[in-house]
């Protein structure tokens, strides 16, 4: 009995097909796979107008509802169609569609590909951090202490409310020494603080400043902003029109700023894609894109989904930026290190 169930299960049973045989014969039988052309064009089609999208868009036009800003505001997450599309193009056998998101993935990468990987350096002799504390924070006190543990030389606040300023006016001074208030924005400093002023970013109120900050080796044109909150609506679209004034203006003082050494700091509400704050980022350069760890993405708090906190340089050379662990805010402080040279 044990010598007919041995020959039954063992010499006698057939055995397991080799994975390479079964790999060549799924091969064959795709080769004789007539169709394999003819699926998935409607993926394939989808995959090449993501192409298109990330390629051409700043062509994308921002007459209606500002779509052109709107799509470059969350332009990185488009790579999110490749690995959705490839699953669908494996299960449809489809090698149309499979070249065409090869081709996504590639142009994702291009232009992407940089911000993926760490960039940050060991140099740097200045650090600076920004934060929209945001008006409605219920913790100021510890919202305060949370940045002022960074180690930052010179910190920028947004949104300040008037109530909790004195809040952080006395979190922050044994830490630093000098600091500039200007309406919703202020600096801190460890370093003396200068002609402080009101920069006008054709809001009505004051939501921009600009000082020079004396470091040990030489002065730093210092600006805060807080331009203008964008909005996604229904019947209106992504609402940006006041932002585009404010950043217009906003560019328009960086390009008249005397110093040679300049640093921005604060909320733009939009990222370095978008083609609206292009006064802005064509004379200025971005510590994250040049310098930093990944996306950096900075707001919402809770799961950051895009970049609209800048820190951003001219005659300044980017080392390292970063994220900064969540406060009571709904944006996450941003850092950088940099190096001033004389």
């Amino acid at each position: 009995m044990a010598q007919a169930y041995m020959t039954e299960t063992g010499n006698g049973g057939s055995d397991p097909e080799p994975s390479a045989s079964r790999f060549r014969r799924r091969l064959t039988a795709l080769r004789g796979d007539r169709g394999i052309w003819r699926r998935g064009l409607v993926l394939a089609g989808i995959a090449l107008l993501t192409s298109l999208i990330m390629i051409f868009h700043a062509d994308l036009p921002n007459d209606v509802g500002n779509l052109g800003s709107l799509t470059e505001t969350f332009l990185p997450w488009l790579g999110l169609a490749v690995p959705v599309l490839f699953a669908c193009a494996v299960y449809r056998t489809s090698a149309t569609a499979l070249i065409a998101i090869l081709l996504t993935a590639a142009v994702w990468a291009n232009i992407f590909g940089g911000l993926v990987f760490d960039k940050s350096g060991a140099g740097g002799n200045l650090m600076v951090a920004t934060h929209n504390v945001d008006a409605d924070n219920a913790d100021p006190q510890g919202t305060a202490e949370s940045v002022a543990k960074s180690g930052a030389d010179v910190l920028a606040l947004t949104e300040l409310k008037s109530g909790a300023v004195p809040v952080y006016e006395k979190a922050l001074a044994d830490t630093y020494k000098y600091h500039a208030v200007e309406g919703t924005v202020g600096v801190w400093s460890r370093y003396p603080l200068t002609s402080s002023r009101p920069v006008d970013i054709k809001m009505g109120w004051v939501r921009a400043m600009r000082a020079t900050v004396t470091t040990p080796v030489g002065d730093v044109g210092v600006y805060v902003a807080h331009l203008p909150s964008v909005r996604v609506k229904l019947k209106a679209g992504f609402t940006a029109n006041q932002r585009d004034n404010s950043a217009e203006a906003l560019g328009a003082a960086l390009a008249a700023e005397p110093l040679k050494k300049v640093i921005l700091l604060g909320d733009l509400n939009g990222t370095m894609n978008d083609r609206a704050l292009s006064e802005v980022t064509s004379q200025m350069r971005s510590t994250q894109g040049a310098a930093g760890d990944g996306f950096g993405f900075s707001w919402p708090a809770q799961f950051p989904m895009a970049r609209i906190d800048q820190i951003m340089v001219r005659g300044i050379t980017p080392e390292a930026s970063w994220t900064l662990p969540r406060t009571g805010s709904d944006h996450l402080p941003i850092a950088a290190r940099v190096t001033v040279t004389r």
